[in-house]
């Protein structure tokens, strides 16, 4: 005789807890079990038991506790490395902006003076 599920209404999201999850993956891992197995017996897809079992083997405990990828210190340091660099770099081109901003109003200023009228003749004493 066939087992045959039905499904009534709307099925509430199940939350397990990190220490649920890190049994469901020994379980899974033990002599004469599969993934699949252990999945049908506790009512859980096997792509979310293999999800668990990567991140489990990935980062640990804390891994599957987040529910996030894992990202190795190498990689963290290398992103690192680069947003300080990105930061120099901004830094060095605000200043370059700056810069460029006094000498545009240095230029400005000079162009007003060259374009003063000349001072008055000066006048000569007339031989009258």
């Amino acid at each position: 005789m066939q087992r045959i599920e039905v499904i009534t209404g709307e099925q509430k999201r199940r939350r397990y807890t990190p220490e649920e999850k890190a049994r469901f993956v020994a379980l899974a891992m033990q002599p004469g079990y599969t993934v699949s197995l252990v999945a049908r017996q506790y009512g859980i897809t096997p792509s979310l038991l293999f999800k668990w079992k990567r991140l489990m083997n990935d980062g640990g405990k804390s891994a599957i506790a987040a529910g996030d990828e894992v990202v190795s210190v190498s990689e963290v340091k290398a992103l690192e490395k680069k947003v300080k660099q990105l930061e120099q770099m901004l830094g060095r081109k605000t200043m370059e902006a700056e810069i460029l901003r006094d000498a545009l109003e240095v230029a400005q200023a000079k162009k007003l003076v060259s374009r003063m009228p000349l001072l008055p003749p000066v006048d000569t004493p007339s031989s009258d």
